[in-house]
């Protein structure tokens, strides 16, 4: 998935400990007023009735207090040991009410929605014991603490915990504690309000000195996707189960008491006992096992951790399959997965890149992987594509597990992209974690880089960093950052109800671009220095973005170039959004023609783009000047103001100006509409001149696509059909619709009756582990185009293709189109293909054609087969979980099914919420999926009203599709009618 304090706890805004505490609410005991009329006669009387009122009450607060103190103390006590989830709620009010009892106690740690920071942990011992049968678990934790401030509490987080008391805490040595070594435990409550429970000692902790709190607990084996959860497969027909972890962001209190921040990192040591037909997995390899018992039961007791923060700590029970191999430098690497999966070859692929990339990291980083082992775990169902825990990454199937006989390039080079960002996090994320949620990007941002990176290391004829990068990160992030809804991409997490709402495209994409960016302004040997100084310096611990600063900029300085790299990057993480860069060339008659005029604004999609002059950034510019002829080598304008002035180069009416090369900056370029009409006359006169030489525009506009029957290469291709696609989602249910459909087919027939369609079966030459990947995606983005919108050819060919595979039980289609074939044969095709769809989806145990034939079950114009597919989804466990969010999408991606996906959406979001919504990053992309092709005032009405009565606990999801949906209305409401008179134009 993917800050450095001294002091656990202390805050990345500066304020104190004492700070947060002087927040806290002291409750005061409350008095009864009385009140007294007062005769003249009775004044002698009311004096000595004052004085004995005053003794009484003083007599009354004292026994009543020792009465409290008890019963309190009594009632904690029965409540803990009970455990029951209704008494922890019960224990929590009372911890709220116990304000009364002394000045240190009234300052109340655990209202905070951080931990006190005057305790922290060094070591875990945590032994556990897992029921398969029943899906229960039990166990206890030793957690060696180390007092930094004076406190009698220890304040840590439970969630959904049955903790078993008595808990013992127990001093270092026997003589600084009477007792044995053991503490006295004057109460204990759970405040699940913030997910904490507070153990409250009779005497203080000392600063300095070691403490051992010891704690029991037992919790069912959820099912769901989120802390120690449980799932399933099929093996011949029998259906096995497994359990597995998945802690991040949160969720390791859902397993065990633990302090449960990133920057509280520890040692950990683990006991698991569990079934012996089970095999257990955990961060590092077992170091012993005891012999089957009589219940059956072994215990596996697995080696210590390096230092790491708890959202990493990992383990796994399932009866799995793998295979392995070494790294030259004694590595073990292993896959699990189920053992049909195994058996068949499935896991090879991954396996194989792995060991690539832990060389390249290590080669890259100049930082060797810090553990002995690193084990990959398939899984059938997890809230993410995979999650990176230090020495057991988990992964969705469909994310690791390659068939190369029915798998496309696409799913090869997704499943490469996802494995490449895992191992990445071996390095950022588990050697050096983040010290708060704030700044996720030092992680996500960099894994997202190294995706690109990475896979250039290895398919270097892929090109992914020049080219797939920018269609798919740059492009499409800045999509996202040019709303208004947008934030900055480092932004102040307090509660932990909002950490997962900073796990977004933000987090990734653009973290992705700014580092990718700096990287290029760097050059690639600094980059790679600042890199090595930034990880050694931080190992085991924790960083910040200040740190990265500090190490990127010294990086800088030892080749005399003086860049503050924070004072620049600061402004592109703390605002939100980017600049829209605009380049004029000169107009007055004082100065040459080798100046321009440069200038910045925030950029906003649907607002005036003047409607925030207060954001500004420091842009590294580069340009470059030619003609006809030949092009100028570029050079670097730094951008500081609003507007200036600068010398490019001799230039004259025939030259034209190109600005942000490769576009490695994070911004956008505009000209002046000269400079404009010289660049369209470039590309059409002689496209290659500019894309060889690697100067591509921002986007290829609908106007240029002219060009396009000419070109070549994939990107442009892949770039204009993104942009054609998002006007398709506007255009699909409008009247006029065939008028753009039509031009499109225009643009794209010569190229795709050039390409033809691949001829190579399964296995052939053109194998897709072999194939040239530039020539594929090409010849598949021209089918995908002229299929979409409606080529006839490509039609029958899609239908021949069906009808050969439905007759002869043979599916002869080329694995690298097999899934616009199966949609479109779905889409034209009677109910009868759908049926055999549906089977076909069943019977199958390849992950990768599983999620394709799915996919295309929702192409169908049929609304009683998607309506049919959307309540299977989700009432029936014949669709994997975490895949009922992508059929709903993918049913409202359907012009057909738009309407239905709508209602049922809204129908089912109580079950939808209930179900996903703790994995806010599923949550947010249903909610972004189903909303995004909304277009219509009627829809926004709905919407609105949707969000009115329905639209919490979603974070920032619901006003980025409000503004996306209105951004669409807006556009038919100010552009449709213009656009399709320009095509009813005639073509020139």
């Amino acid at each position: 998935m993917g800050l450095n304090d001294s002091s656990p706890g202390a805050m990345r805004n500066g304020r104190a400990l004492s700070d947060q505490w002087a927040d806290s609410v002291v409750v005061r005991p409350r008095t009864t007023e009385r009140h007294i009329t007062v005769h003249k006669r009775l004044v002698l009387g009311f004096a000595l009735s004052i004085l004995t009122l005053i003794v009484v009450t003083v007599v009354a607060v004292v026994l009543s207090v020792r009465y409290e103190e008890c019963g309190g103390r009594d009632r904690d006590g029965a409540a803990g040991e009970s455990g029951s989830r209704g008494s922890a709620k019960s224990n929590g009010s009372r911890g709220e009410r116990s304000g009364d009892r002394g000045d240190e106690e009234a300052v109340q740690p655990w209202r905070n929605s951080r931990l006190p920071g005057t305790v922290r942990p060094r070591h875990y011992d945590l032994r556990l014991a897992v029921n398969m049968d029943n899906f229960t678990f039990s166990g206890d934790v030793g957690i060696e603490l180390e007092c930094v401030n004076a406190t009698r509490f220890i304040v840590l987080h439970t969630d959904r915990l049955e903790v078993r008391w008595p808990a013992w805490v127990f001093g270092e040595h026997k003589e600084k504690a009477p007792g044995g070594g053991a503490m006295r435990v004057h109460r204990h409550f759970a405040y699940p309000a913030n997910q904490m429970y507070v153990v409250v000692l009779h005497r203080e902790l000392k600063p300095m000195r070691v403490y051992r709190l010891k704690v029991s607990f037992n919790a069912a084996i959820e099912d769901e996707l989120l802390g120690f959860f449980r799932s399933s497969y099929t093996v011949q027909r029998e259906k096995r189960y497994l359990a597995v972890t998945q802690f991040s962001p949160t969720h390791a209190r859902k397993a065990f008491p633990c302090f449960d921040e990133p920057v509280y990192k520890a040692t950990f040591s683990l006991a698991l006992r569990h079934d012996a037909q089970y095999s257990a997995l955990s961060n590092m390899p077992v170091e012993s096992s005891t012999p089957p018992q009589e219940d059956g039961g072994v215990t596996d007791r697995f080696a210590r951790t390096p230092r790491m923060s708890t959202y990493y700590v990992a383990w796994a029970v399932c009866n799995f399959t793998y295979r392995e191999t070494q790294t030259d430098d004694g590595v073990t690497i292993r896959l699990y997965a189920r053992p049909d999966a195994i058996a068949s070859g499935a896991g090879d692929y991954a396996l194989h890149i792995t060991k690539r990339l832990l060389g390249f990291y290590q080669d890259y980083f100049k930082v060797q992987y810090s553990l002995p082992k690193l084990d990959l775990l398939a899984v059938p169902k997890h809230p993410y594509a995979a999650m990176e825990n230090w020495g057991l990454s988990v992964f969705v199937e469909q994310k690791i597990l390659l068939d190369a006989e029915v798998s496309s390039a696409s799913y090869q080079m997704e499943v490469t992209m996802v494995v490449v960002h895992e191992i990445c996090h071996q390095w950022f994320g588990d050697l050096v974690t983040p010290v708060w949620w704030e700044d996720v990007w030092l992680k996500e941002g960099f894994a997202h880089f190294f995706e690109y990176v990475g896979t250039d290391f290895l398919f270097p004829k892929w090109n992914m960093e020049k080219q797939r990068f920018l269609t798919d990160v740059l492009h499409e992030v800045m999509l996202l950052d040019g709303l208004s809804s947008s934030h900055p991409i480092s932004q102040e997490v307090e509660q932990a109800a909002d950490i997962d709402r900073v796990f977004d495209w933000i987090a990734y994409k653009k973290g992705a671009a700014l580092i990718r960016m700096l990287a290029n302004v760097m050059g690639q040997t600094l980059f790679q220095k600042g890199l090595n100084d930034y990880l050694l310096s931080h190992m085991y611990g924790n960083a910040a973005r200040d740190d990265l600063w500090s190490k990127l900029s010294q990086a800088m300085r030892s080749e005399g170039r003086d860049i503050d790299i924070g004072q620049m990057m600061d402004r592109w993480t703390l605002q939100m959004g980017y600049p829209v860069v605009t380049i004029s060339k000169n107009q007055s008659e004082q100065l040459p023609t080798h100046y321009v005029t440069i200038s910045q604004e925030h950029f906003l999609y649907g607002q005036e783009l003047r409607s925030n002059n207060s954001l500004q950034w420091q842009i590294p510019l580069t340009v470059a000047v030619g003609n006809a002829s030949s092009v100028s080598a570029e050079s670097l304008i730094w951008v500081h103001n609003r507007s200036e002035t600068h010398r490019v180069g001799q230039m004259d009416d025939t030259t034209w100006l190109l600005g942000n090369i490769n576009q490695t900056g994070y911004f956008r370029v505009n000209y002046d509409i000269q400079n404009w009409k010289l660049l369209i006359q470039q590309l059409h006169n002689n496209p290659q001149f500019i894309i060889l030489a690697g100067y591509l525009p921002q986007g290829v506009p609908l106007q240029l696509i002219g060009y396009l029957p000419a070109e070549p290469s994939f990107l442009p291709w892949h770039s204009a059909s993104r942009a054609l696609y998002q006007l398709d989602k506007l255009l699909d249910r409008t009247d006029e619709y065939s008028l753009f459909s039509d031009y499109v087919l225009k643009q794209v027939a010569s190229r795709y009756h050039q390409m033809g369609w691949p001829t190579n079966g399964p296995g052939g030459e053109g194998n897709v582990l072999q194939a040239s990947y530039q020539t594929e995606e090409l010849q598949r983005e021209l089918i995908m185009l002229a299929c979409s919108f409606g080529n006839k050819q490509c039609h029958r060919q899609a239908v021949a293709y069906i009808s050969d595979w439905i007759s002869s039980n043979k599916n002869r289609i080329p694995p690298n189109i097999r899934d616009i074939v199966y949609c479109t044969g779905v889409s034209l095709m009677d109910e009868d293909v759908w049926e055999f769809i549906w089977m076909k989806f069943h019977s199958t145990n390849a992950v990768s054609e599983k999620r394709i034939l799915l996919e295309a079950l929702t192409c169908s114009d049929n609304s009683f087969l998607l309506n049919r597919l959307l309540n299977l989804s989700l009432t029936s466990d014949l669709v994997p979980e975490q895949d009922v969010i992508d059929v709903i999408i993918h049913v409202g991606r359907n012009p057909q099914g738009r309407n239905l996906a709508w209602k049922y959406f809204r129908e089912k979001w109580d079950i939808l919420n209930a179900r996903y919504g703790e994995a806010l990053f599923m949550n947010s992309k249903l909610i972004g999926g189903v909303t995004e092709f909304l277009n219509t005032e009627k829809e926004l009405n709905e919407l609105k009203d949707f969000i009115k009565s329905s639209g919490v606990g979603a974070g920032p999801a619901w006003p980025r599709a409000l503004e996306i949906v209105e951004g669409n209305v807006r556009w038919h409401h100010l552009h449709r009618r213009q656009f399709y008179q320009w095509l009813r134009k005639p073509l020139n």
